[in-house]
Order: structure tokens, then C-alpha cells, then sequence
């Protein structure tokens, strides 16, 4: 048994992320509806899960991957005191500004006018004292500055660690949190997904590609929410199923049937 505080370290948490994702497509996509599928991309730690769900990394290089991955970061978080804060409504390029006063970077663009920045913790304690214009300064409650330099040592660990995976080519449209862009070369992705660790997240861009690649429906996989909340401002009028609980299962099948 383990604690909410237990479970909400990063080297824990990863694993378990990614373990629900794959229980999670392991139940969705029996009985041919894996034909029905458009594509598939994750968020940060997600695209681990995207890897498996486009055949890139079967499910053991899934799991061991995103072990190191998460004792990696866990590792570089605590070298320095940091943190991350949800900055919502701001000007993009005034908060950019903003953001190099202060020595932070942004971390998550998640669309939707929600850009999450990373950093050290007095930088962000100056940014909700004295946010952009009309903006909101929300903390977050996270082990450190994800997606910034501060995960540089992580990226590292995980270069070494990826050159033991065994890595196919995805059977599935596959997306990069890099810039939004298809990828068809499984190496080529591993790479970009252990850059991310101390890259942006762009989830804007994502979402962008996929409203240009006709995307008809979104299913979220556990644990799941956060995702399916940006679509409905970035996707206005897409279906979207968030996969929580089992319960959630039937109507994502019922989506992709449709």
C-alpha cells in the first residue's frame, strides 16, 4: 500500500501513469478497433504510452524506459529547489518577457490560453506576485521544473538508457509534443521524447495537427481529464471520452465505432 505522497513522487507516478495507459489500450482496442484508430500522441510522459500504442516500444522497453525516466528526473529535481506554476490568460509575448526576468521557462504550452512555466521557486513566487496582465499565477503541486534545463542530466541518463530499447517504426499516425509534428521513424521519436524531458511541451501544436488531420473523436486514457478539458477550448465541437475508471470503456469503444 502507498500514500497519496507516495504516489505523487515523480519516480513513482510515471510508472503508473504509463501502466494505466497501456491496461488501458490493452482493453479499448480488442475486436478489430484498432482499425478505427486515427492516430495517437501523448503528453509528457504520455508519449511513452503513445510509443507502445503505435508499436515504437513494446510494453517491457515501455516499462523500463519510463522507470529510468522517472528516477531520472526525480534525481535532477532534487539538485535545486524548483517548481512549476499554471499561468492562465496571459499575453504570450508579455509572459515570455516576463519569464526571462526572471530566469524561468515556459515548460507546457497547453492551448486554451494556459501555458505552464518551471523554475526556480523564488522566480515563480515573483511571477504570481507581479503576474502579466489580466493572468492568473496557479502553483502546481510537482517535484520540480519539468521540461526545462533543470532535467538536463536526466536527458543524458535517458540517451543511454534508449540505446538498449528494442525500437520499431509506429503501425499508427504518431505525433511529437516537439512541435505538433507526424512522425514516422520510431528512432527518430525515442529521441525527441527523451529531449522533451528538458524541452516545452507543445500541446498546442498537437492539438493544432490534429484538427488539420480531421480528427472526428478523442479518447483520453487513464488517468485521465486534463486532456479531454483543453480539447473542448482547442477542439471546440470534438468528442471527447476521458477513460478513468473501467466504466469509461464502453463508451470509448461506442466513439470509435462512430
Amino acid at each position: 500500500m502507498s500514500d497519496a505522497d507516495a504516489i505523487r513522487d515523480t519516480a513513482v507516478a510515471q510508472p503508473l501513469i504509463v501502466a494505466a495507459g497501456i491496461l488501458s489500450l490493452g482493453a479499448l482496442l480488442g475486436d478489430g478497433l484498432r482499425e478505427r484508430v486515427g492516430g495517437i500522441a501523448g503528453h509528457s510522459v504520455g508519449e511513452i504510452t503513445a510509443a507502445f500504442g503505435a508499436g515504437v516500444l513494446g510494453d517491457r522497453d515501455a516499462m523500463t524506459l519510463v522507470g529510468e525516466r522517472g528516477r531520472a528526473m526525480a534525481a535532477a529535481a532534487a539538485q535545486v529547489e524548483t517548481g512549476m506554476s499554471a499561468v492562465l490568460g496571459a499575453d504570450e509575448v508579455e509572459l515570455e518577457a516576463r519569464l526571462a526576468e526572471l530566469e524561468l521557462e515556459p515548460a507546457n504550452y497547453n492551448g486554451g490560453g494556459q501555458i505552464v512555466v518551471a523554475g526556480e521557486l523564488g522566480g515563480l513566487q515573483s511571477l504570481a506576485e507581479l503576474p502579466p496582465t489580466k493572468a492568473r499565477v496557479v502553483p502546481l503541486q510537482v517535484a520540480g521544473a519539468f521540461h526545462t534545463r533543470f532535467m538536463a542530466p536526466a536527458v543524458d541518463h535517458l540517451r543511454s538508457v534508449a540505446d538498449g530499447l528494442a525500437v520499431n517504426d509506429p503501425t499508427l499516425p504518431l505525433w511529437t509534443n516537439k512541435d505538433g509534428s507526424r512522425v514516422d521513424s520510431g528512432a527518430a521519436f525515442i529521441d525527441l521524447l527523451v529531449g522533451q524531458v528538458s524541452s516545452p511541451v507543445r500541446w498546442d501544436l498537437d492539438m493544432a495537427a490534429f484538427a488539420e488531420a480531421g480528427v472526428t473523436g478523442i479518447i483520453e486514457l487513464s488517468p485521465a481529464g486534463a486532456l479531454t478539458g483543453l480539447a473542448k477550448r482547442g477542439l471546440k465541437g470534438v468528442p471527447a471520452v476521458a477513460v478513468k475508471t473501467p466504466d469509461d470503456l464502453d463508451a470509448a469503444r461506442q466513439l470509435l465505432q462512430a
